[in-house]
């Protein structure tokens, strides 16, 4: 069996890049867990207003190296609107995992961008700022109460040879609707919401990459071309047969697909705000856990729920994108399904008898779903959380440290 997280000797690790944060949770772990330890995000009292009936909840994060692929469209196109997507990646990397406590709205947000402005100018701070705006103002369209609180940008050419985009959201909300990861238990089925194809509220179609792995799909993709003509996008660190070793340009076709390669790599991380909120709003009581598979990808619901064995059969089809990068990158499949959402990014933790229900909601967004696992009491003498995943005829076993 094998750990979580991809070891010392991954593509991923030796690119400097933990899938897992251990050296982070060896720290963060021992401070104080709010007042729900078992929940996605972190639940502190509600000490805005002091009412014991609500509860608050703080979360950072950004769009990643993801940036860095939007720099390189920029530098070889002049095409400042794909700093659009970026924006939208840094959002919905915090409003998809307030959805797992069930916040879906009186959600405020704040950007920090950090910019070389020699190499990020002002038409680029411009579209990205306007793109989380509009992309604020569809999400009201669609139900979810979120609003910007403004933010911080920092001309800081000395920490940064490019740019990074950050994002905090702060919600409130009644703590009878808090949905906490002890309610992941034995006995249920996972649902798996597809991170590809195009959502009814989606303009284009989506490879799944959402925004995370993409040091190493980028690596793994790109041409040396890259690390040529823009050194600032990568780590002088690196050994450098793991520097932009691919084949690709940005502009050449994904094999199997009907995009570029550029495309597919930056296609906007997709929200599945609308669909929770209504799942919520109409099947409350039947969503026993959410999961929001970010960082860690398949194996991220090991930390949830306690003494469970997730058992994933039946997974949804695996997008070009993934089977691309497994392709090129001679990498494992133990390590992608750490590494990678492989196809599916959200997932729904209810009882059986629900399953039908829920699945005729998600699918009214036009999102392929289906039941792709259950939970089952652990086989370990520990009594540890542990997942068994089955690509094909191969059986793929992780288990929580």
């Amino acid at each position: 069996m094998s750990p979580l997280s991809a070891g010392k000797g991954s593509r991923y690790a030796q690119r400097g890049v933990s899938s897992q944060k251990r050296d982070v949770h060896a720290v963060v772990d021992r401070l104080d867990s709010g007042c729900c330890p078992q929940a996605f995000c972190k639940v502190m009292e509600d000490c805005l207003t002091g009412d014991p009936a609500k509860c608050s909840i703080l979360h950072s994060d950004g769009s990643g190296t993801k940036s860095l692929i939007a720099y390189l469209h920029y530098r070889e196109t002049g095409d400042a609107s794909v700093f659009r997507g970026i924006a939208q990646d840094s959002i919905v990397m915090n409003l998809d995992d307030l959805l797992c406590v069930g916040a879906t709205g009186s959600i405020l947000i704040s950007n920090t961008v950090n910019r070389n402005a020699r190499r990020f100018p002002a038409e680029a701070l411009r579209e990205l700022i306007e793109g989380g705006e509009v992309f604020l103002e569809k999400l009201r369209s669609l139900g979810i109460a979120i609003y910007g609180a403004g933010g911080e940008t920092a001309d800081v050419g000395d920490l940064t040879s490019t740019f990074v985009v950050d994002t905090t959201a702060v919600a409130v909300m009644p703590r009878a609707q808090l949905i906490d990861g002890s309610g992941i238990q034995p006995d249920l089925a996972i649902i798996g919401l597809a991170s590809y194809g195009k959502a009814s509220y989606e303009t284009h179609e989506n490879s799944g990459i959402g925004s995370n792995g993409l040091t190493s799909a980028r690596h793994d993709l790109l041409a040396p071309y890259y690390c040529d003509a823009y050194p600032e996008t990568f780590d002088p660190g690196i050994d450098p047969s793991l520097v932009y070793c691919g084949s690709y340009r940005l502009e050449d076709t994904l094999p199997g697909a009907n995009v570029s390669i550029g495309e597919a790599l930056l296609s906007p991380t997709r929200t599945y705000a609308p669909v929770i909120h209504t799942l919520l709003a109409e099947y409350r009581p039947s969503i026993c856990g959410l999961v929001h598979c970010s960082g860690g990808g398949q194996t991220k619901c090991l930390r949830f729920g306690r003494n469970v064995h997730f058992v994933k059969d039946a997974l949804l089809p695996l997008p070009p994108l993934f089977a691309e990068l497994q392709k090129v990158g001679q990498t494992t499949w133990e390590e992608l399904y750490a590494v990678y959402n492989m196809g599916h990014r959200m997932e729904i933790f209810c009882p059986p008898r629900d399953v039908d229900k829920v699945l005729g909601v998600i699918r009214h967004f036009g999102i392929v779903a289906q039941r792709i696992g259950y939970t089952e009491s652990s086989q370990l003498a520990s009594g540890g959380n542990h997942l068994t995943l089955y690509h094909g005829a191969q059986k793929l076993c992780y288990s929580h440290p």
